[in-house]
C-alpha cells in the first residue's frame, strides 16, 4: 500500500523559466520575442483571410495550408501567456490544473501540424503523380473529412496525458525546464514510477510523428520517380518546385522535434540552454516561418497579395 506522503497535494504550482542564468536581463529578450509572436499571428492570420476570400485559393492545396495556419495559431496561442508572463512580468507560476491543460493543447496541436503536413504531403503526391485524378480525389467532402480525422486522432492520442500526469505526486523541485508545460518535462518531477507515462508518451510520438514521418517520406519517393520520369528538366524544376515550401515546413517541424526529443531523453547531462533552445525553436519558429515560406515560395500567393494591395491602393486613391 502506497503511503499518504506520495498523495498529491491539493494545490501544486509549477515554476517555469525563462533562460537559467539570465534571470536578471532576460527581459531585453522580450521585445524579440513579442516580435515573433506577432509576425506569427499576423503571418497565419494573412494566409487565412487570403485563402478565404481568394475563390482562385480554393483548391486542396490552400485548404490544407488553411489547416497548417489554424494549428500554427493554436500552438501560438497555447504558449504565448506563460512565455510573455515570464519574460515581461517576471510571473513564472502555474497551478497544476493550468500546466495540464497548456501541456494537452500544446501536444494536441503539435500532432494536428503532424497529420496536416501529412495531408499536404498527400496532396502534392496526387497532383504529381495522379494529375488527371486530382480533382476527383480530393474533392471538398474528402478534405473535409481528412481534416476532421487528424483533429480526431490528436484528441484521442493526447487526451489521456494528463490524466495519466495528473495522478502524480511531486516531491521534487517543482522547476520546469521551459516557458511552457511538455509532457516529459513534467513528468522527471513526479515521485513515483513513471513507466507508464513514459512508455505511452513513447507510442504517441511514434503512433503520430513516427507514422507522419514515414507517410512523408513514402510520398516524396513517389513524387522523385514521377518527377524522374519527365521528359525535359525545365518542367521537372517547375513540378518539384511546388513541393519546396512543403519540404521547408516539415523540415522546420521535425528537425527541432527529433532534437528536443533526443536531448529530453538522453540529453540529461547536457546544459539547460539546449533543451529551452530546441523546445523555443520546436514551437515558435514554424509559426513564424511557414507564412513567410509560403508567402514568397507561392506564386498564387504572392500574387494575391498584390492584387489586394492594388485594390486597396485604387480604393485609398478614389
Amino acid at each position: 500500500m502506497e503511503s499518504s506522503n506520495n498523495s498529491r497535494p491539493a494545490h501544486v504550482t509549477f515554476l517555469l523559466i525563462g533562460i537559467p542564468g539570465m534571470e536578471a536581463s532576460q527581459h531585453w529578450l522580450t521585445p524579440l520575442l513579442c516580435f515573433l509572436y506577432i509576425i506569427a499571428l499576423i503571418g497565419n492570420c494573412t494566409l487565412l483571410y487570403f485563402i478565404w476570400k481568394e475563390q482562385s485559393l480554393h483548391t486542396p492545396m490552400y485548404f490544407f495550408l488553411a489547416m497548417l495556419s489554424l494549428t500554427d495559431l493554436g500552438v501560438t496561442l497555447t504558449t504565448l501567456p506563460t512565455v510573455l508572463g515570464i519574460f515581461w512580468f517576471h510571473f513564472s507560476e502555474i497551478v497544476i490544473e493550468a500546466c495540464l491543460i497548456q501541456m494537452f493543447f500544446i501536444h494536441s496541436f503539435a500532432a494536428m501540424e503532424s497529420g496536416v503536413l501529412v495531408a499536404m504531403a498527400f496532396d502534392r503526391c496526387m497532383a504529381i503523380c495522379q494529375p488527371l485524378r486530382y480533382a476527383s480525389i480530393l474533392t471538398n467532402s474528402v478534405i473535409a473529412k481528412i481534416g476532421l480525422l487528424i483533429l480526431t486522432r490528436s484528441f484521442c492520442v493526447v487526451f489521456p496525458i494528463p490524466f495519466l500526469t495528473i495522478r502524480f505526486s511531486f516531491c521534487k523541485s517543482h522547476l520546469l525546464s521551459h516557458s511552457y508545460c511538455l509532457h516529459q518535462d513534467v513528468i522527471r518531477l513526479a515521485c513515483a514510477d513513471i513507466k507508464v507515462n513514459s512508455l505511452y508518451g513513447l507510442i504517441a510520438v511514434l503512433f503520430t510523428k513516427g507514422l507522419d514521418s514515414i507517410y512523408i517520406l513514402l510520398s516524396y519517393i513517389m513524387i522523385l520517380r514521377a518527377v524522374l520520369n519527365i521528359a525535359t528538366n525545365n518542367a521537372r524544376r517547375k513540378t518539384f518546385s511546388t513541393c519546396v515550401s512543403h519540404i521547408c515546413a516539415v523540415l522546420m517541424f521535425y528537425i527541432p522535434l527529433i532534437g528536443l526529443s533526443v536531448v529530453h531523453r538522453f540529453g540529461r547531462h547536457s546544459s539547460p540552454l539546449v533543451p529551452i533552445l530546441m523546445a523555443n525553436i520546436y514551437l515558435l519558429v514554424p509559426p513564424v516561418s511557414n507564412p513567410v515560406i509560403y508567402s514568397i515560395k507561392t506564386k498564387q500567393i504572392r500574387t494575391t497579395i498584390v492584387r489586394v494591395f492594388q485594390r486597396s491602393r485604387i480604393s485609398s486613391e478614389k
